[in-house]
C-alpha cells in the first residue's frame, strides 16, 4: 500500500531481488493514490497483480482494478495475501492498517502514525485475528530483531538513533530562516518531503519515541535517543547485566523491509551490508533548544494516548503550513506545543475516538498556525 512512495518503491526492489531466490515473493496487489505512471508500469511488470487507485476515480488510468475511496478496501477484501506492507504516509495510514488486520493478514508496518495514534486498539485487533504487526522503520525493525533474539524479559533499556537532519550543525539562530527545500536535503536518507522535514525538526524521532514505547511496552524513561550522524547503528538494547547490543547496517530501508517480509525466518539479503573497517561511529545527545519537538513528544507520552494523537496531527498541520510558507521552520514546534496546551484528557476507546481527536486537533492546530503568521 503506497506503491509510488519511498517505502513502496523499495519494497518493489526487494521483490525483484528475491525473484530468483528460493524465498521469492509474489506481488499480488498494490495501491497508488495519484501516480498514473507507477500504476501503469507495475501492471506491465506484474501483470497478475491487481492495482487499486485511491485518488479521484475520474483520473484513474487504464489498468486500475478499482478506483476511488473504496478501492483499498476492495483490494484487500478481494485479493489473497499473506502479508501487506503499509507504506502510506501520515494519519491516512491508520485506516489502511485497520483494514489489513480486519482481513486477517500480517502487517509489515512502515506507517508510524498507525502506532502513535492507535497501537493499543490495533494490537487488540491483531491478537483477535491472530496476525503479526512487524515494524519496518529502520530503528524499530532493529529493536524488533534484537528483542526477538535476546528476549524482551532481560532488556532494561532501548536506544534509537537519529542522523540529526540537515541542520544539526547550523547555528540555532539561523534556523528561523531555513526553507522547506533546505529542510528536505537530508544528509543520509532519501525520503519524501514530509518525513524529511520531520527529520530536520526531529518530530520524526518524537513519533518514533512514542512508537518504541508502544511497540515494546517500555516506559519512555528507559528509551534513549542519540544523534548518530553516520546512520550505521539503527538501534541498541541494554540488558539487565549492563551489556549493550546493536543492530548495525548501512542506511538502506530495503534491509528492514526484507527482514519484515522474511520474518520469522532470516534469509540472505544484498541490502545494507556494513563493513566497519575505517569507520568512526559518533553518538551525541540531542540539544533541546535545537530539537524541541523531541521533548514535546516525551511530554505527550507522559500525558496520555489522546495527547500523542494530538502531537501527530498538530505536527502534520504545522508542516503543511511551513511548506506553504505561512510559518517559519522554528514555528512548527510552537504550533504543536500550543495545540497540546488544551485539555486533551479524552477517552480513546475506539477508532472513532481516535479520528475525532485527530480532527479536533487539526482544526485547533490550523488556527494556531494562522495566528502565527
Amino acid at each position: 500500500m503506497g506503491a509510488a512512495g519511498s517505502i513502496g518503491r523499495q519494497t518493489l526492489d526487494v521483490i525483484r531481488e528475491r525473484a530468483a531466490s528460493d524465498e521469492k515473493l509474489e506481488l499480488v496487489g498494490f495501491s497508488v493514490h495519484s501516480n498514473c505512471e507507477t500504476l501503469r508500469l507495475l501492471k506491465h511488470e506484474f501483470p497478475h497483480s491487481r492495482g487499486a487507485w485511491t485518488g479521484e476515480p475520474s483520473l484513474a488510468p487504464e489498468g486500475a482494478s478499482w478506483a476511488g475511496p473504496e478501492a483499498l478496501a476492495r483490494l484487500l477484501s478481494e485479493t489473497e495475501a499473506d502479508i501487506v506492507v503499509n507504506g502510506i504516509a501520515g494519519a491516512a495510514g491508520l485506516s489502511a492498517s485497520i483494514l489489513v488486520l480486519q482481513r486477517s493478514m500480517h502487517l509489515a508496518l512502515a506507517n508510524k502514525e498507525s502506532v502513535v495514534m492507535g497501537y493499543r486498539l490495533l494490537k487488540k485487533l491483531a491478537d483477535e485475528q491472530r496476525c503479526n504487526i512487524i515494524p519496518v522503520d529502520s530503528e524499530h525493525a532493529g529493536l524488533f530483531q534484537l528483542t526477538q533474539r535476546i528476549g524482551r524479559a532481560i532488556v532494561s533499556e532501548l536506544t534509537i538513533t537519529a542522523s540529526g537532519g540537515p541542520f544539526r550543525s547550523l547555528p540555532i539562530d539561523q534556523l528561523s530562516s531555513v526553507t522547506p527545500d533546505d529542510a528536505c536535503k537530508h544528509p543520509v536518507w532519501k525520503m519524501g518531503r514530509k518525513i524529511s522535514i520531520d527529520s530536520a525538526t526531529m518530530a520524526n524521532k518524537g513519533l518514533e519515541l512514542i512508537e518504541a514505547a508502544r511497540l515494546f511496552d517500555m516506559p519512555q524513561t528507559r528509551i534513549r535517543v542519540l544523534i548518530h550522524p553516520q546512520s550505521y547503528v539503527h538501534a541498541m538494547v541494554r540488558t539487565l547485566d549492563g551489556a549493550l547490543y546493536a543492530q548495525i547496517s548501512k542506511p538502506d530501508m530495503r534491509l528492514p523491509i526484507h527482514m519484515a517480509l522474511s520474518w520469522p525466518k532470516t534469509t540472505a539479503s544484498p541490502f545494507g551490508f556494513a563493513d566497519l573497517v575505517g569507520k568512526n561511529l559518533e553518538f551525541y545527545e540531542p540539544q533541546k533548544e535545537r530539537y524541541p519537538l523531541l521533548w514535546i513528544a516525551r511530554q505527550a507520552l507522559d500525558e496520555g494516548e489522546a495527547q500523542c494523537i494530538v502531537y501527530n496531527a498538530a505536527n502534520e498541520v504545522a508542516v503543511e503550513h511551513f511548506e506553504k510558507g505561512s510559518i517559519r521552520f522554528t514555528q512548527i514546534a510552537s504550533v504543536v506545543a500550543r495545540t497540546l496546551e488544551r485539555n486533551w484528557n479524552l477517552p480513546v476507546e475506539s477508532f472513532e475516538d481516535i479520528l475525532h481527536i485527530d480532527s479536533m486537533a487539526r482544526t485547533i492546530a490550523a488556527n494556531n498556525a494562522e495566528r502565527s503568521t
